[in-house]
């Protein structure tokens, strides 16, 4: 009983299957028979206005019906002059329809990166109606492009208002709220950008810049590192890293973000600029000096008038060749206290020096001493000023009041730099030297040599 029943339900779901394969083939085969027949009639209308406008290039109907085919097709380098023609024409046609006219040639003109024509087909549209989704996207576009921000915003909002789904409006909104520097409203709107397509690194890369201006540094830095191998936004990403790397004083992840910059094809050449100084500043920081002058030079020998270029490379230059002064300027708080004491010592050879005292201020170190020759005894204090710039009098009378406050018998001021005229006015009369720069090298060669 079982058996004849089973093989009618067999039976019955094969017929199934071949009637369903059968209405499938067929209809496929009539939607393959209208679009055949669907790109025959659009064929039909092209070879036939072609000839209508031929014989007159003013003939509405073919305008309006060629153009309609063009556009439909995206096919917006033809469609353009069509739809300009009769944008030129509706004043004077009124068979013309003025409003989806005009929001063709300008989104025809729009994508043709025409953006006066652009805006004045739409801006025409939207005077007889606001709320048209095209014309309010396209103007946002054109208005983006012309660097009018704030009035893109407007009219990408009134799109987004008709399209809340519109992806080319939430991109185009975010890039102008990005641009208007409206960092904070743009992030949702980018963050929709990169959530739909988390390749768009223009997105990534705004919204990396807006969480920056916006104190989220440590997000923005994540993507930043996350776009330094991109062609276009590797640059100027590495740059950001590197600078913020600089900024808690992590110099080798620094240097290892503007080095990956240097490896792209492409990097604009301000932007290898800032590099190569950066780069010089991290190496600096590390006391590498030779590195840090390699990349200065780099900028000297094509824009030698870069920032303070000349003047480092003349500072360094000089430093890469003496040990000692390099350490003077560049070493450590207690490396440089070690050399000022070597210094006093060494200061007066012959004699018996005994530090008293030494103190550190944010400007300069001071060491207080006393030193006994054959026949005297004095109490001296030292200044030592980590500068390479001009002491000015100012300096100098603070010292001098807390050489008297002390009781002290005489001072010196020691810089890598010079006294301004003022400061070596004021010690004529008081017992008060000052040991610029050259006097300096060559007590700190001395020293040296002392061991």
């Amino acid at each position: 009983m079982l058996l004849p029943i089973l093989c009618a339900v067999i039976f019955g779901a094969g017929l199934l299957i071949v009637l369903m394969a059968v209405t499938g083939h067929k209809d496929k085969r009539q939607k393959e028979a209208k679009t055949t027949t669907k790109t025959k009639n659009r064929s039909a209308i092209v070879r036939d206005c072609t000839k209508k406008l031929s014989h007159d290039p003013r003939n509405i109907p073919a305008l309006m019906a060629l153009g309609e085919v063009y556009y439909e097709d995206k096919n917006y380098d033809k469609a353009y002059p069509i739809y300009a023609t009769l944008f030129n024409l509706m004043n004077v046609h009124v068979e013309i329809e003025k409003i989806s006219t005009s929001v063709r040639f300008g989104v025809c003109a729009c994508k043709m990166q025409k953006y006066e024509e652009a805006f004045q087909g739409l801006t025409t549209a939207l005077k007889n109606d606001p709320k048209i989704f095209e014309a309010n996207l396209y103007l946002g576009e054109t208005l983006y492009v012309k660097k009018e921000y704030e009035k893109a915003i407007l009219c990408l909002k009134r799109a987004l208002a008709v399209k809340p789904d519109s992806m080319e409006t939430i991109q185009y909104l975010g890039y102008s709220l990005y641009q208007d520097k409206k960092y904070r409203e743009s992030l949702p709107v980018l963050k929709k950008m990169v959530d739909s397509d988390p390749t768009n690194k223009e997105a990534l890369f705004y919204m990396a810049s807006a969480m920056e201006e916006t104190g989220l540094g440590d997000k923005a830095l994540k993507i930043f590192m996350h776009l330094r191998p991109d062609p276009v936004y590797g640059p100027q990403s590495c740059l950001v890293a590197g600078s913020y790397h600089d900024k808690v004083k992590e110099y080798p992840k620094a240097i290892q973000d503007y080095e990956i910059a240097l490896k792209l094809e492409n990097v604009p050449p301000e932007t290898r600029l800032a590099i190569y100084y950066k780069l010089s500043q991290s190496y600096l920081a590390m006391h590498n000096i030779a590195k840090a002058l390699y990349y200065l030079k780099q900028i000297q020998a094509t824009t030698p008038n870069y920032k303070d270029v000349n003047q480092l490379v003349n500072r360094y230059q000089e430093l890469n060749q003496n040990s000692n002064l390099q350490a003077y300027l560049m070493s450590g708080t207690s490396d440089f206290v070690a050399l000022c004491r070597k210094f006093v010592i060494g200061y007066y050879q012959g004699s018996f020096v005994k530090i008293e005292d030494v103190s550190v201020a944010a400007e300069s170190i001071e060491i207080l001493c006393s030193v006994e020759g054959g026949k005297w005894e004095d109490t001296q204090l030292f200044r030592f000023f980590r500068s390479t710039g001009a002491i000015g009098e100012l300096y100098i009378r603070d010292f001098h009041s807390k050489m008297r406050d002390i009781k002290c018998d005489r001072g010196f001021c020691v810089t890598a730099g010079a006294f301004t005229e003022e400061a070596r006015k004021y010690v004529d009369g008081r017992p008060i030297d000052l040991i610029e720069k050259n006097k300096l090298v060559a007590i700190l060669k001395k020293i040296e040599i002392v061991g």
